[in-house]
């Protein structure tokens, strides 16, 4: 195998892991406000994930099925950022507990640093136990999903390369 192939075939698979992590971003992203949707609905949640569009806008139309199929894409269009801010940082992560270090992260930037912009998401100090737990449970799950997701590619990709400079050199 010549190098120009070795490398045209590395830039394949380092394509490949970066359609991962946006893949793995956004359906991490979607299934955590679906969940907080869920959570909300059943009463685990004071505050529903459509804060993020019930904070800038008061139309009708959030608080049915569209407002609820808006919430989730768009917060599956967040997370791909996120995801990727996973992927500059932690990558190399092997420990389930960087996931969890992720989301305990998320979680604690959402309802201090970035609760100016979300008029409709409640202070700390209004929230019931209840909401806090699942709340926190959700982005758990949620740093779960995308750390081990992403460090799984990243090694899969790792071990790749290593084999094929194994099959370069024999």
């Amino acid at each position: 195998m010549s190098s120009n192939e070795n490398g045209q075939i590395q830039q394949e698979n380092q394509s490949v892991l970066i359609y991962n992590v946006l893949a793995i971003g956004f359906v991490g992203g979607a299934a955590a406000s679906f969940a907080g949707i869920i959570a909300h609905y059943v009463n685990f949640m004071g505050f529903s994930p459509k804060f993020i569009l019930t904070s800038w806008s008061n139309m009708t139309w959030i608080d049915h099925w569209l407002g609820t199929v808006m919430t989730i894409l768009l917060f599956g269009i967040l997370s791909v950022g996120i995801a990727f801010i996973y992927y500059g940082l932690f990558k190399r992560m092997k420990s389930i507990f960087s996931g969890i270090f992720f989301g305990v992260v998320c979680w604690v930037l959402l309802v201090f640093v970035l609760k100016p912009m979300f008029a409709d998401l409640p202070t700390i100090s209004k929230m019931s136990a209840n909401t806090i737990i699942t709340s926190v449970c959700i982005f758990i799950l949620y740093g779960l999903f995308v750390g081990y997701s992403i460090s799984y590619d990243h090694q899969e990709y790792i071990r790749q390369q290593k084999h094929a400079e194994k099959r370069k050199e024999s």
